[in-house]
């Protein structure tokens, strides 16, 4: 059974989200506002949900800042954002604050809750479809470059020196980043195959979570040698750099 926070102001919907939810068998909880979303989650003394379900527009912190606060605090629970606004260029600000997908309003309840169930599956999912000639003892699939190794199914890139946690979508992008390996990804791809949005969408999101992936993978990220930047086009994922 799956522990799931509904964060919904709107009190019928909140209501119906979490008859809905407990009639699939998760557990369910409610919070009113950010301020209440956030300490919730950083209470280290209950049981951790397993994914959140968040709207945007909240009296107080809005969903935005609640995901941007969680991920600060190292919390990577996976986040599925409700928005009002369903304009690309909100999509891409959740995504960008660290939401892992999203869905607008209204919405089908079905819809929802196939979201959701894949929100829970992803770790599974991520697992079952990283790079697999490279499968540790531990089960995990992994890729290495440069002394550096991305575990999918932990959510983890492992340095020499430390361990950086990574959301579900950094995951996803660096997946699809490495499937494509020193091949020339368009952002048009990066849209359609990572987060599902249409070619037309401000692309600067993209761009943003390249820069934060160059802070986790390169020794030097003003001068990038594996997340490389195409003028005009996208991006090109080089694991081993001809110098």
């Amino acid at each position: 059974m799956s522990r799931v926070l509904v964060v919904e102001d709107e009190t019928h919907l909140a209501k119906g989200l979490r008859f809905n939810l407990e009639a699939e068998g998760h557990s369910v909880e409610v919070a009113r506002d950010g301020e209440t979303a956030v300490q919730l989650l950083s209470n280290g003394s209950r049981t951790p949900f397993d994914a959140v379900v968040l709207d945007v527009m909240l009296p107080g912190k809005d969903g935005f800042t609640v995901v941007r606060e969680l991920r600060e605090m190292r919390n990577f629970v996976p986040v599925l954002m409700l928005t009002a606004r369903g304009r690309p260029e909100d999509v891409l600000k959740g995504f960008a604050a660290g939401a892992d997908d999203y869905l607008p309003k209204p919405f089908e309840l079905p819809i929802l809750l196939a979201r959701l169930q894949g929100l829970l599956r992803r770790r599974e999912w991520l697992i079952q479809s990283a790079t697999p000639e490279q499968a540790p003892a531990s089960g995990y699939e992994t890729f290495s470059f440069d002394g550096r190794t991305i575990d999918f199914g932990k959510l983890e890139l492992r340095t020499d020196e430390n361990t950086i946690q990574l959301t579900l979508m950094e995951a996803e992008l660096l997946r699809h980043l490495i499937a494509n390996r020193d091949k020339v990804v368009s952002r048009k791809s990066i849209l359609e195959n990572v987060w599902g949005l249409h070619e037309d969408t401000d692309t600067r999101a993209i761009d943003n979570f390249v820069v934060r992936l160059r802070k986790y993978i390169e020794r030097n990220p003003a001068k990038p040698q594996h997340l490389l930047t195409v003028r005009g086009v996208g991006y090109r994922f080089v694991p081993e750099p001809v110098d």
